[in-house]
């Protein structure tokens, strides 16, 4: 996880240099509780480049961790919405 939406989109992964999780230990974002994963939101939520992480995480289909604020579970729902 990094990032700047500017720099091309979620699929061109400059933008990852400018995320809030640069420099921060990934078991954060890869949390085994439900409190982690909000710890991993807090930081998440100012993020600069939360919404192309997100479209990185859902155009690629990562099912693990936390990306662009959303949880497994978050993304997972947004996928079946956006195939319905």
């Amino acid at each position: 996880m990094r990032g700047h939406v500017t720099d091309g989109g979620p699929m061109n992964e400059g933008w990852m240099d400018h995320g809030n999780c640069v420099g921060k230990s990934p078991d954060i974002f890869f949390p085994s509780s439900g409190l982690g994963v909000d710890r991993a939101r807090k930081i998440c939520r100012e993020c600069v480049v939360q919404e192309a992480c997100l479209a990185y995480a859902l155009c690629n289909r990562i099912k693990h961790g936390v990306w662009g604020g959303r949880s497994e579970r978050e993304r997972r729902r947004l996928l079946r919405q956006a195939a319905a």
